[in-house]
């Protein structure tokens, strides 16, 4: 009976105690419940006091109103995308960079005066020295055609160098219609002007192609394109050999543009022309000797220079059997 009396007055003073505010939290509630009936069999509190209460307890209740809010997203807090200003910006920018290319145009080749061009005797056109690096160039193998080569470009060591390697595969495609397979390639992609335009190279004050190359033995081919729009030359390019010797020591490979053969699709091509200097889209190293296995080629840069000594204009000759419309 006792435990009975105690619970209803405990009801009665609950009834009692002024309404329990629905923004706390249901934890808080339960804290204060217990403070109002506590409150009740106490003294009335001074005046200064109370105002203090009053102030905590709405400071708690602002409190967690806040943290409600900060966990809900308000709609318009929501980015906006407006394909107007981006479309305005990429604009901007083709216009700024095409307002450089003319005054660099009236400066110079390259936005630099005559004078130094013409007497530049080297330069370097690719280094490897950050991603940015690696972004201008491109990794292709024989998994476009269905087969089983793999090619990953990277930077090298304390990011001095650029290493290309994978694993060779001559496995032919299991598609009925390929009979070889076995290639990996490293390809430099075409610059590109204001508005998306095909730039190019030229380097028609050289006469020799410079590399600085870290391999492992095996032979690969410096592939050379043109910049041309015709559809029918896409698959034309101008080729040598390189052949690194393998082992820890870097070597320096100079190659004269005059010893650089024309190709197309693969195959060697009967007439031979020359390469245009002043009209160079892309280089690329190509691996293809038809030994599996692992591979690596480290390069620090490519370059061009003129050397003095090569008199060389081209190491080609062209027969009037096979090709009478050039002597005629």
């Amino acid at each position: 009976m006792a435990l009975i009396h105690k619970l209803l007055n405990g009801t009665c003073i609950l009834r009692k105690c002024p309404k329990q505010s629905t923004a706390l939290h249901p934890f808080l509630s339960i804290h204060f419940a217990d403070y109002c009936s506590s409150s009740l069999q106490k003294p009335e509190a001074a005046p200064g006091k109370a105002f203090s209460q009053r102030k905590t307890e709405g400071g708690l209740q602002g409190h967690h109103q806040k943290e409600g809010a900060l966990d809900i997203t308000s709609p318009e807090e929501t980015p906006e995308i407006s394909f107007d200003k981006a479309i305005r910006d990429e604009m901007k920018d083709h216009f700024r960079r095409l307002k450089d290319e003319i005054v660099n145009h009236w400066i110079g080749p390259e936005g630099r005066p005559l004078h130094e061009v013409l007497l530049e005797k080297a330069k370097v056109v690719w280094q490897f020295r950050g991603k940015e690096d690696l972004d201008k160039w491109m990794v292709t193998s024989d998994k476009t055609i269905g087969g089983r080569s793999e090619v990953f470009l990277k930077m090298g060591k304390n990011n001095q160098s650029a290493l290309l390697y994978g694993t060779l595969s001559t496995e032919a495609p299991q598609d009925g219609d390929s009979s070889r397979s076995g290639y990996c390639a490293m390809i430099s992609r075409i610059p590109r002007g204001a508005f998306e335009r095909r730039m190019s190279y030229d380097w028609s004050n050289f006469n020799t192609l410079y590399l600085r190359v870290r391999g492992d033995g095996r032979p690969w081919m410096v592939n050379i394109r043109e910049d041309t729009d015709l559809i029918q030359r896409k698959n034309q390019m101008y080729s040598y050999f390189m052949f690194t010797r393998g082992g820890p020591y870097w070597q320096e490979i100079k190659i004269p543009f005059s010893k650089f053969f024309f190709s197309n699709q693969g195959r060697i091509r009967d007439v031979q022309s020359q390469l245009l200097l002043d009209k160079i889209s892309s280089i690329g190293f190509t691996l293809a000797d038809k030994v599996d296995g692992p591979f690596f080629l480290e390069i620090d840069f490519i370059g061009v220079f003129s050397d003095p000594a090569h008199i060389e204009e081209f190491a080609y000759e062209n027969s009037p059997e096979i090709s009478p419309r050039l002597f005629n």
